[in-house]
């Protein structure tokens, strides 16, 4: 291998363990707050790289990712509790990591049985075809109270591998830091985090992101190509449910609650905020979008006493969660405006423009030398 090559591979490799490093040793040093909004944005982040395939690779718009990360809860809650006659609440009682992988594959059958009209269907028509999604779900969630416990919810039952509970009890020190059910479930959702990213990065750089890409931006070439538009099309709204069933089982695990309401059409405009806000077509875009969009109401809740016009949560005027959906509003119109790459883009702006500073001043001398006489 060629020493660009190494270096080429090498690169990539090093920040990724460097970054996951990071991400391993933070429940060591932060507080629940910052541990419970990384764990609302690792969530995102799985849900966003599953939409960014179906809509920044293959430009299918869908308005009902929300639909998919409610099946995925309710799947993983359904298949996890055992049944509860008091409270006429049902469910399998399968182990946790059964029920887990259960709800991923729940929202990928869901989303093949929507598959036949995604890939029928192009653009606008899809995108409100999608949303009827929404309302049928959460028509089901408020009245199949057995299985979803109605407008209460239920009760998420913690995830358990051979023996080790994700939650407070019982108890768990390491190198002298006890380790709640949030440290714990930070593990977990970076186990998850990093394999969504991997599979999400091989597809996209392999045949099926070309062929996707393709799609995207010719249908009738692809066909022509000898791509199989359907089935791509049929597929990739399949897989793009299953990473919105696993976001949403993790985030049943972090809220430990799952109620319905959450589960609305807000929630599947927050999901477009983020492709858009991190960029379209990529793993790392969608990484990048779904942390500004989590984060940013989880820090005007906490610092909006600080802040000018953010009231507190109850009180009149506008509240962290409205203010946070104005600015990121507002980021999505900057984006589409001036930075159609979205924040990944930016940040390719930033290193190209650093790398041209820094070969600057070499490109100068050897100028300077080539102008001086021999």
């Amino acid at each position: 291998m060629s020493e660009r090559a190494s270096r080429r591979v090498g690169g990539p490799l090093i920040a990724t363990v460097a970054a996951t490093a990071v991400l391993l040793a933070v429940p060591f040093y932060v507080d629940a707050f910052w541990l419970q909004t990384g764990l609302f944005a690792m969530s995102a982040a799985i849900g966003a790289i599953g939409l960014n395939l179906l809509s920044g690779a293959t430009g299918q718009l869908s308005l009902g990712h929300a639909f998919f990360l409610a099946v995925g809860a309710y799947g993983y809650v359904y298949l996890a509790s055992d049944s509860d006659p008091g409270h006429e609440l049902s469910g399998l009682g399968l182990p946790a990591p059964l029920a887990f992988v259960g709800a991923i594959l729940l929202a990928g059958i869901a989303g093949g049985l929507f598959s036949p009209i995604s890939g029928r269907l192009r653009g606008t028509y899809l995108g409100i075809a999608s949303l009827a999604l929404i309302f049928i779900g959460q028509h089901v969630l408020f009245n199949a109270e057995g299985i979803t416990g109605g407008f209460n919810g239920r009760d998420v039952p913690p995830m358990e591998i051979f023996g080790f509970t994700f939650a407070d009890s019982p108890e768990f020190v390491l190198f002298n830091v006890p380790l709640g059910a949030l440290e714990r479930l930070w593990f977990l959702g970076v186990a998850l985090l990093i394999p969504a990213i991997w599979i999400a990065r091989g597809i996209l750089r392999g045949r099926p992101g070309r062929a996707m890409n393709t799609i995207r931006d010719h249908e009738v070439a692809a066909s022509v190509m000898g791509v199989p538009v359907a089935r791509y099309r049929s597929g990739v709204f399949v897989l793009s449910s299953m990473y919105a069933g696993a976001a949403g089982a993790l985030l049943a695990l972090a809220f430990r609650r799952t109620v319905p309401e959450y589960f609305g059409m807000f929630l599947s405009l927050d999901y477009l905020a983020m492709i858009v806000i991190g960029g379209l077509g990529s793993a790392a875009g969608a990484v990048a979008g779904a942390v500004f969009v989590s984060v940013l109401p989880q820090l005007l809740t906490r610092y909006g006493n600080d802040l000018p016009l953010v009231a507190e949560p109850g009180s009149e005027g506008v509240s962290p969660a409205e203010a946070a959906r104005i600015l990121y509003g507002a980021a999505v119109v900057a984006v589409v405006l001036f930075l159609p790459g979205g924040l990944l883009g930016l940040w390719a702006r930033l290193r190209v423009a650093a790398t041209r500073r820094r070969s600057a001043p070499t490109l100068h001398r050897l100028d300077e030398q080539e102008e001086q006489p021999a």
